[in-house]
């Protein structure tokens, strides 16, 4: 079956590891979060690498380490997350890159410009802070 929108494993990853680590009282390691989103270990990882190169954790070794927020839940939305793992969102004029149409009229109309708008203004609205009640 076909899907309109897809958000790749790493995207998901991050996000949803922002909001397990913001909400956990303790720091969270690669196996809980793992456990947690039902990815492998290894992808958790280097998702969560990357988000603490980009300042959003602080990671700590050990067998009591593990991962926590850099910054206050209300600094951070999705949209930073999102755009951490697979760079900024462009948003295009036609879904196909295409400078010069081929038709008078675009077939898709401006639906993909549309929903790429949207999908980054709802992430953009999105802070981590929203998540914790």
């Amino acid at each position: 079956m076909s899907k309109v929108f897809s958000m790749s494993e790493a995207g998901s990853i991050a996000i949803h590891s922002m909001v397990l680590i913001a909400k956990s009282e303790s720091k969270l390691n690669v196996v809980k979060i793992a456990e947690h989103t039902g990815s492998s270990r290894h992808h958790v990882a280097k998702v969560l690498q990357r988000l603490v190169k980009d300042d959003f954790l602080v990671s700590n070794r050990g067998p009591h380490g593990g991962f926590k927020l850099k910054k206050p839940t209300e600094e951070i939305n999705l949209l930073e997350i999102y755009e951490s793992i697979e760079g900024r969102i462009e948003i295009a004029e036609c879904p196909m890159d295409n400078v010069i149409c081929p038709f008078e009229k675009c077939l898709m109309g401006n639906i993909i410009h549309k929903m790429t708008e949207d999908f980054k203004n709802y992430l953009l609205a999105q802070k981590l802070s929203d998540y914790l009640k």
